[in-house]
């Protein structure tokens, strides 16, 4: 059923053990609509597996495809309720009350309505709670945020500015010197008594007037004018530059404030480089707009949160009509089945308070009891005993069932502290439960075992020095005489034995 594994149950660690549940007759909506979303074949018979090694590993199969054990958990809880020893405990739960209701009531998509709208408003909830936060916390360092935008803003930088001023100052800072060695080299190059460019232009129309005389002098000549034309251009670029710088010293003054007034920011934000401050401009209007704006979010989120609370209320409201419509029926069946059950006079009451929304609507629902017809109502968990409880939870159980498409229900002695009349009234209940469900027992009341239509007997027996837990199904005659076991000991007399036969056969 996806209880999770325990490989001490391994007699033989060097086999692995392998257990099946087989399910015949199945065609419930959910059951089927679990099977198509995972992908496996439906078959007339659903078998679930798990298989179980001796390092504690388990594999889990539905219909022999391999599943994990939270889908094995979700198809077994649509097949099996199993009700254990101290499973009364539940019956205490305002969870598990207000659940009577909801199964009663039959409005299963409607809850499932109302708790995907309940959900989706915790989510908007929450981040209504964040935008009020970063609001209250955005107020308190916008006016920090808004002068260190303004003071970025008026430095206006642009990318790579400072990297370009620096290498603007420099390039001003020695503009003597270069403009000096520029001015000296275009004057050897073009200006000199024998500029270089005109004796190389010299040297060309000597060795072109050569090209006819050897092979190889063309070859030399092309070599010759590249050189002759690479000179001219470096002429040119010298004069050039040497034109565009100029020895300004308010232009030097004022790039040295500009980088002085960029450093002083590089240093504040503890970044490197011009596009490191732009970037953090950009973060600071992003925050600063976010709060001078944040108001109108606000109330967007606001209004779309009390629309949905609305809307949820709304389907809480239904939904609490509709477990009220259940209150009265559920008080009056569960009081003539706990008579049934030999309970004649108790009785059960069913409080409900409106309360705040929440993943269960607007109900608080408690179970309370009086066994003794005493007008005094109490919780369940003040006033009912264990065996009081056991055939509560049974009466519920047996209300709830034809309402839920359970085919199993397994009651592991949920006979515990009751006997005669009341034990045969629990295995009478028990039987009408299994005209509709497959009930399986485990009981050792004689008047719970004899009303059911199949006997399977647990034992255990020594082989080979161990001891082996079995289970036989027993034929008609040792139906019997496992009844009259149970009543009158291991050798029950042959008036026992009548009685026992007596009493399955008028099952």
């Amino acid at each position: 059923l996806g209880d999770r594994a325990d490989s001490s149950v391994l007699r033989d660690e060097s086999r692995k053990a392998i257990v099946e549940a087989t399910f015949k007759d199945l065609n419930t909506t959910v059951i089927n609509s679990l099977l198509h979303n995972w992908d496996i074949d439906t078959a007339d018979e659903l078998v679930l597996r798990r298989e179980l090694s001796a390092n504690g590993k388990s594999r889990a199969f539905i219909n022999d495809t391999p599943v994990n054990l939270s889908q094995l958990q979700s198809m077994a809880g649509s097949l099996v309720d199993m009700h254990l020893q101290f499973d009364t405990h539940s019956l205490g739960q305002n969870d598990f009350q207000r659940e009577v209701l909801d199964v009663l009531a039959g409005h299963n998509a409607l809850l499932k309505t109302y708790q995907e709208a309940y959900n989706t408003l915790l989510s908007e909830r929450k981040k209504l709670e964040d935008v009020r936060r970063s609001i209250e916390s955005g107020n308190k360092e916008l006016d920090y945020h808004k002068f260190l935008l303004d003071e970025l803003a008026e430095a206006d930088l642009k990318e790579n500015e400072l990297e370009e001023l620096e290498a603007e100052l420099k390039m001003l800072s020695h503009a003597e010197q270069i403009k000096s060695v520029l001015g000296k080299l275009y004057f050897q190059l073009e200006e000199s008594d024998q500029p270089m460019v005109q004796q190389l232009k010299s040297m060309l129309n000597q060795l072109q007037g050569l090209n006819q005389f050897h092979q190889l002098i063309p070859v030399l000549s092309e070599r010759l004018q590249s050189v002759f034309i690479e000179l001219q251009d470096i002429s040119g670029e010298l004069e050039l530059i040497n034109e565009k710088i100029l020895m300004d010293a308010g232009r030097m003054d004022q790039v040295s404030q500009r980088i002085a007034l960029g450093q002083k920011l590089l240093k504040k934000h503890g970044v490197k480089n011009t596009i490191e401050l732009i970037e953090i401009r950009a973060g600071l209007e992003s925050k600063v707009n976010l709060v001078i704006h944040a108001g109108d979010e606000l109330a967007k989120l606001e209004k779309s949160v009390g629309q949905m609370e609305e809307n949820a209320r709304n389907l809480a409201i239904t939904i609490s009509s509709n477990r009220k419509k259940q209150v009265a029926p559920l008080e009056q069946k569960t009081a003539q089945l706990l008579h049934r059950v030999g309970m004649p006079n108790a009785l059960l009451k069913v409080d409900m308070q409106t309360v705040p929304l929440y993943e269960g609507g607007i109900d608080r629902i408690v179970f309370l009891f009086d066994a003794n017809k005493s007008d005094r109502f109490e919780p369940l968990h003040k006033v009912a005993s264990g065996g009081e409880l056991s055939r509560l939870m049974l009466s519920i159980k047996s209300l709830v069932a034809s309402s839920v498409a359970m085919p199993t229900l397994i009651f592991d002695e949920i006979d515990s502290g009751i006997s005669g009349e009341a034990a045969r009234q629990v295995g009478i209940l028990m039987k009408e439960l299994g005209e509709s469900h497959q009930v399986i027992s485990i009981t050792h009341q004689p008047q719970i075992a004899a009303r059911a239509d199949t006997h399977f007997y647990v034992f255990k027996k020594e082989l080979n020095k161990k001891i082996h837990t079995q289970i036989k199904k027993l034929d008609p005659q040792e139906r019997v005489e496992a009844i009259a076991k149970m009543m009158g000991g291991e050798k029950p007399s042959p008036l026992v034995m009548e009685n026992a036969r007596e009493m399955v056969m008028n099952n």
